[in-house]
């Protein structure tokens, strides 16, 4: 028979630790500040053991305590999916995916007429994710660039974050070697200020250095490149579409890695939901496809 102590004071200590103090906890668990506390203590004293540190004005939880809600918080996670799943009508099946604008617009968007082709009846939603975004609470899995280390979830990768500078046709011509490039010419990623660093030093143009436009997200510098304002540092996979189409030329055949990789990451216990099953089986088969092979026939002509 399993050992459940105290069942409230599990909930109010996963709160306050998530969240960081009383009030807040209470907040969300709709009583007071002082009802969380003591919930808390009396949890304390059953099981024997210190999970908080109280300072003057801040929360601080032990080593026990920060063991403790690390397991917690993913199983009331996966409680909250359940009951979500279980209440929701059966006609309604809903994916949501936290992911980054770019990412979004130039790799996922333009190929989930595919993937609606082989579930209809899933409705996917796509939420702001991004490397700076935490993982959301109704989010079925996300598709995140970094280490593949986000404590508490899976991480699978997807693709490797190569660098590979990008142009219009039109400016290729005059690029014959990395010398060529010219500092305002080249456009930078206002989050990512070491992409042409690394490129140039690896061409051998450590000399070169990035003056050109400085924009908020690779959408609008790869944007800005189509359009003919300077070379952008492309970044795989938001570049492979444009290069198939010829919106876009890679001037070098130098690629460098981002030491980065593309990842989707969920939860553990989203493997057993059919939906996100079916998402994550066509979406690691569409990530092995070579855009030239797969997407050149839609830009023909």
């Amino acid at each position: 028979m399993r050992r459940l102590l105290f069942l409230n004071g599990i909930k109010a200590f996963e709160a306050a630790a998530r969240t960081g103090s009383f009030a807040a906890a209470g907040s969300e668990l709709n009583v007071s500040a002082a009802a969380v506390s003591r919930m808390v203590h009396l949890l304390e004293e059953r099981l024997g053991v210190a999970l908080f540190e109280r300072k003057a004005n801040r929360l601080v939880t032990t080593a026990a305590g920060r063991a403790y809600q690390s397991g917690l918080t993913p199983i009331f996670d996966a409680l909250a999916s359940l009951t979500a799943q279980v209440t929701a009508p059966a006609s309604v099946r809903v994916l949501t995916i936290g992911v980054g604008p770019t990412f979004a617009m130039k790799w996922l968007i333009p190929r989930l007429a595919d993937f609606r082709k082989e579930e209809p009846d899933i409705d996917v939603r796509i939420t702001t994710g991004g490397a700076a975004v935490p993982f959301g609470e109704d989010w079925s899995c996300g598709i995140k660039l970094g280490d593949g280390e986000w404590p508490g979830l899976i991480a699978e990768p997807l693709f490797a974050a190569d660098l590979l500078p990008v142009c219009a046709p039109r400016l290729a011509n005059a690029l014959k070697r990395p010398a060529d490039l010219k500092g305002p010419a080249l456009l930078r990623v206002a989050h990512s200020p070491d992409d042409w660093p690394a490129w140039l030093e690896a061409a051998g143009a450590a000399r070169i250095t990035a003056r050109g436009t400085e924009f908020e997200f690779y959408g609008q510098a790869l944007q800005a490149a189509v359009d003919g304002l300077g070379i952008a540092m492309g970044i795989r996979p938001y570049i492979d579409d444009d290069l198939a189409a010829g919106r876009l030329v890679a001037p070098f055949a130098l690629s460098v890695p981002k030491g980065m990789r593309w990842y989707l990451v969920y939860r553990g216990f989203s493997t057993g939901q059919r939906d996100f099953a079916a998402f994550r089986r066509w979406i690691i088969r569409a990530a092995a496809e070579p855009a030239t092979h797969r997407r050149g026939h839609r830009h023909a002509g």
